[in-house]
């Protein structure tokens, strides 16, 4: 095989992909184009922008794969359609307010320190300090990224229960993980943990999910909070990827000790291969880690058996996920 300089300059350049697909968004381009289309001209009218700025950056959209070109009249994709379109159910624009948040982007200008020093750079805020303003963005942007493995998670473990039902929600954030529970056991109580100003949107999410009368509030550290209880789910989602195995280990023992017998801890999480380098989403995910976090990796299944197991778990079966690049860890 010719070596070829293409996916270097697709490297290099790859930050103008965020750029454009971010403008998009924030114009509301895809939502303007709507299930009929429109020519630049109608575009940049809708868009209230110039004609040959919207042209340029519906083209280059169209080279991306996001929208259709024919006859000079520019139309959304399916995908784009589906997740770009506000008047989708399944919208997922808001997700920007997260992934391509000013703190996000520093992390990785910084990415070179982190390599040298094995974790996030000074230069950057580190995403497990208590005022790191991220987990703001992340409750008010990602509930639609959640979303299917909320309700895949909810399925599993509500299958064969019924009656009360006593859950915890670890960095409960928008909430979405219990209130999914909730949905499907109407007698399951929801306690939602978090820093408390990210139990704000948590709370203001339960109302509007109807649930206000059943999810009650923990403020505090995970690692230190009083964790009340006992429980019989706690929810463990994207948690254990921003601390080392010994802090993993610490976590896990404390929560284990607030389950009933019988209880399960659920965990969600991006887990490599034992090759570390497939499959790509969880292996490209320890990247992240290393860029936002001091200790944080991606681990592998045998690393998470081992955890727990050290923190006095019977065992943990992974569970795969459709829709998702995480999976379903169950600890019992």
């Amino acid at each position: 095989m010719q070596p070829n300089p293409q996916k270097v300059m697709e490297l290099l350049s790859g930050y103008q992909k965020t750029a454009a697909l971010k403008a998009a968004i924030d114009l509301k381009l895809f939502t303007h184009l709507g299930p009929g289309g429109a020519s630049s001209q109608q575009l940049a009218e809708r868009t209230q922008t110039s004609e040959k700025g919207v042209r340029v950056l519906a083209d280059y959209l169209v080279v991306e794969g996001l929208l259709e070109k024919v006859d000079s009249v520019y139309k959304n994709t399916p995908t784009a359609a589906a997740f770009l379109d506000e008047a989708s159910p399944a919208y997922m624009g808001g997700m920007t307010g997260f992934l391509a948040a000013p703190g996000i982007k520093a992390q990785f200008d910084a990415l070179t320190e982190a390599v040298k020093q094995g974790g996030v750079a000074a230069s950057a805020e580190g995403s497990t300090a208590e005022s790191y303003g991220g987990w703001i963005d992340f409750a008010e942007s990602m509930e639609a990224m959640m979303g299917p493995a909320a309700a895949q998670m909810a399925a599993i473990l509500c299958k064969g229960r019924s009656g009360p039902l006593a859950v915890l929600d670890v960095a409960a954030s928008h909430g979405l993980f219990g209130f999914s529970i909730a949905k499907h056991n109407p007698e399951a109580q929801i306690t939602a943990l978090d820093w408390a100003n990210v139990l704000d949107i948590t709370r203001a999410n339960a109302v509007r999910w109807g649930l206000a009368d059943r999810v009650r509030y923990l403020a505090g550290d995970a690692f230190r909070v009083d964790l009340e209880g006992p429980y019989d789910i706690i929810l463990l989602t994207n948690l254990l990827h921003h601390f080392d195995e010994a802090a993993c280990v610490a976590l896990a023992t404390r929560l284990r000790a607030a389950l009933k017998p019988g209880g399960v801890v659920a965990t969600l999480e991006f887990v490599p291969n034992e090759d570390r380098v497939s499959p790509p989403a969880p292996a490209q995910f320890a990247l992240v880690m290393l860029a936002s976090t001091p200790n944080g990796d991606a681990y592998t299944l045998a690393q998470y058996q081992r955890m727990f197991g050290q923190a006095g778990f019977a065992s943990t079966e992974m569970i795969a996920l459709e829709n998702t690049p995480e999976v379903l860890l169950l600890s019992r």
